[in-house]
């Protein structure tokens, strides 16, 4: 008897802490930010929110590599709270954006092309926080894989504090004057809320039609990769 309830009460506390413990259908989220702070403190604090919903969660972080301005926030963050960082930056910024001690791992990389491709290839999903020219670069060029069919990962803007109402506007205008289709711009989910933002992209389901299909551009890549060997 005192052996089962022993099992019981080991049972009763599993039990108590999975209700506890978020669990996420991402392993690891890539967030594409600034490196600079912007000049409203409320970007800085949806900075490390979204930091501490990834740690709630149990997600890794993959991020640009800077220790500066927001990425430097969002990764401290995320480290702290004892999950796994993985900074992708190309050698020429180093010295530009880390400054002090790096948090995780630091992956180096020749440029920006391989610096948006490992971070792709190691995320299960994309989440931009504000950012300038770079990170609207890279969140636009992930929408755009998404609806080629590259990938089927879900891709996030927190809208602090309306910060990509703009954006957001445009890409209407862009559906309404028939550039864009209904279902694609389906493909960005934005809240101004970490939680809510990633509640909705564990939720998103694909509804555009892909341009060609997944296999086809693996297929592809795994071929011009082959030629590009053969080549040299």
């Amino acid at each position: 008897m005192i052996e089962k309830t022993q099992c019981e009460k080991k049972g009763n506390m599993e039990g108590e802490g999975t209700e506890m413990k978020q669990e996420s259908r991402f392993k690891r989220i890539c967030v594409f930010c600034g490196s600079s702070p912007g000049n409203k403190s409320s970007y800085q604090d949806a900075a490390i929110e979204l930091a501490k919903e990834l740690v709630s969660r149990n997600i890794d972080l993959v991020y640009g590599g800077g220790s500066i301005g927001l990425m430097g926030l969002v990764s401290q963050a995320v480290y702290d709270g004892g999950r796994h960082v993985i900074g992708v930056i190309p050698k020429t910024l180093m010295p530009r954006e880390i400054t002090g001690e790096t948090v995780g791992e630091v992956m180096a990389v020749a440029d920006m092309h391989q610096r948006k491709a490992e971070m792709a290839r190691h995320s299960d999903a994309f989440i931009a926080l504000p950012g300038g020219y770079g990170t609207l670069e890279e969140v636009l060029e992930v929408i755009t894989w998404a609806q080629l069919g590259i990938h089927d990962k879900p891709v996030g803007l927190l809208n602090v504090d309306g910060y990509y109402n703009s954006l957001l506007s445009f890409i209407d205008k862009a559906v309404e004057e028939g550039f864009i289709s209904p279902k694609a711009r389906h493909i960005i989910v934005s809240s101004p809320s970490s939680k809510e933002l990633v509640k909705k992209m564990e939720e998103y389901f694909p509804q555009h039609e892909r341009v060609a299909s997944k296999l086809s551009w693996e297929t592809e890549q795994i071929e011009y990769s082959s030629s590009c060997e053969m080549s040299r």
